[in-house]
């Protein structure tokens, strides 16, 4: 039996960002993993009742931080999301995200910046940046300058 090549079955971690409109902290923690990971990680984000577009609050943010998320869409959790990613980060979703054995859960208890200004979603950003750079480090790998 031929053993399956390294493309067959890849080593690059998957991690799936969750929170209820998809429209603020999964989409920063998303653009700062997709930012700092390169194409050491497979990034994706939803939610669980997604708003129509990206909270604009959010996107003046990132783009201080000099990320432009402004292209970025709501998307809905699908089962098959959870399913094929390695960890799931959910950011105040509830039971509304689906539970699979073997799959790493974590729970990151963050603000909402939803109906905020981008002066109280600042402190959001960054806490949420300290938090990838530190998953990053957990998943070893280093953080793009």
């Amino acid at each position: 039996m031929k053993a399956p090549s390294p493309d067959e079955h890849p080593t690059t971690p998957s991690v799936l960002f969750v929170c209820v409109h998809n429209a603020g902290r999964s989409q920063m923690a998303a653009a700062f993993l997709t930012h700092l990971g390169g194409d050491r990680v497979q990034v994706r984000s939803a939610g669980s009742a997604p708003a129509d577009t990206v909270n604009p609050a959010v996107v003046e943010a990132m783009r201080e931080a000099g990320i432009d998320i402004s292209a970025e869409t709501p998307k809905v959790l699908t089962p098959e999301a959870v399913q094929s990613s390695d960890v799931v980060i959910t950011m105040g979703c509830g039971d509304a995200c689906p539970y699979f054995p073997g799959k790493r859960y974590l729970d990151w208890q963050l603000a909402d910046p939803a109906g905020q200004g981008v002066a109280a979603v600042r402190p959001i950003r960054d806490e949420i940046e300290g938090r990838i750079r530190s998953l990053l480090t957990e998943l070893g790998i280093e953080p793009a300058a």
